[in-house]
């Protein structure tokens, strides 16, 4: 069974007009949340405790910015993979343009390697890939085959991998192999027609995955044997994906869009957050 959350409604964290924004991240080093908008070519950076926020511009889409071990970001690109070093420069850890085709979602291992998405503009069928990132930047094609790659993230204790391809409406669940590679795909759950599209993800400390439903307008929790136990209604359409951050990692902030809608809500393309929403993992920084 489901239930709606004690709260009406999220708070606002970040009132903002972003395109597409996406891939919220807490950086536990510097205690700020880092997220994008895709479209705008933006990475955000916003520190709850002190209300500042920075904006780094992109020569490129950026589908997600995670943080670095020593400083600075990594980058998921419309070409490829960069890094963003603390003073300001930048350099391709692992570049390759197909025409079309840009990344998307991305999310860092337990092991420090970042796992990459891409999708094409189009969205065409089987047009995008999620790649296993090392940080020497050697780089192996996982799923080659998927349209709109999206949500990733593991188990508390790393023997389980999630993942979403948006339009499949699923989230799959994959074992991690010896290898360190994930194996064994199988669907965690499905949602149903007519209630959005299952986007980005994040686990929480209980091995629960909450995801973003896109044209949803909703959050929802699924427990380890894939029950649906909450949902958290939404002022916007169209939200992307949810991270927890703060202090002591129980605030839900939520990444929303704007493109695509007619008339977008006011709230749209803002960074929103439920404070005490339950109870995160600390991410780990890419080792690149």
């Amino acid at each position: 069974m489901s239930s709606e959350t004690p709260s009406t409604a999220p708070d606002v964290a970040v009132r903002a007009e972003a395109t597409l924004g996406e891939g919220p991240t807490w950086d536990a080093d510097a205690r700020r949340l880092i997220w994008v908008d895709i479209l705008g070519g933006r990475v955000h950076t916003y520190d709850p405790a002190s209300g500042r926020r920075t904006v780094m511009v992109t020569e490129q889409h950026v589908g997600a910015a995670k943080p670095r071990a020593g400083g600075g970001f990594v980058l998921n690109l419309r070409d490829g993979v960069g890094l963003r070093d603390p003073d300001g420069a930048f350099r391709w850890l692992h570049r390759e343009p197909v025409p079309g085709r840009r990344g998307n979602d991305a999310a860092v291992a337990p092991d420090g390697s970042l796992y990459a998405g891409t999708m094409r503009y189009d969205e065409a069928t089987g047009g995008g890939t999620l790649s296993r990132v090392a940080p020497d930047g050697t780089t192996r094609t996982l799923l080659g085959d998927v349209t709109v790659s999206n949500g990733t993230g593991w188990s508390p204790d790393g023997r389980l991998m999630y993942y979403i391809d948006t339009p499949t409406r699923r989230i799959d669940v994959f074992d991690m192999g010896e290898d360190g590679l994930p194996v064994n795909r199988r669907p965690l759950a499905t949602v149903e027609e007519g209630a959005g599209f299952p986007d980005g993800l994040t686990v929480d400390a209980d091995g629960c995955v909450w995801v973003a439903l896109w044209d949803g307008a909703a959050v929802r929790r699924y427990t380890p044997d894939g029950t649906l136990d909450r949902v958290v209604a939404l002022p916007v359409p169209r939200p992307t994906a949810c991270a927890f951050g703060g202090a002591d990692l129980t605030d839900l902030y939520i990444t929303t869009a704007r493109t695509g809608l007619d008339a977008p809500p006011p709230l749209s393309g803002s960074l929103l957050v439920l404070p005490g929403a339950g109870k995160g993992l600390v991410q780990p920084p890419f080792a690149g």
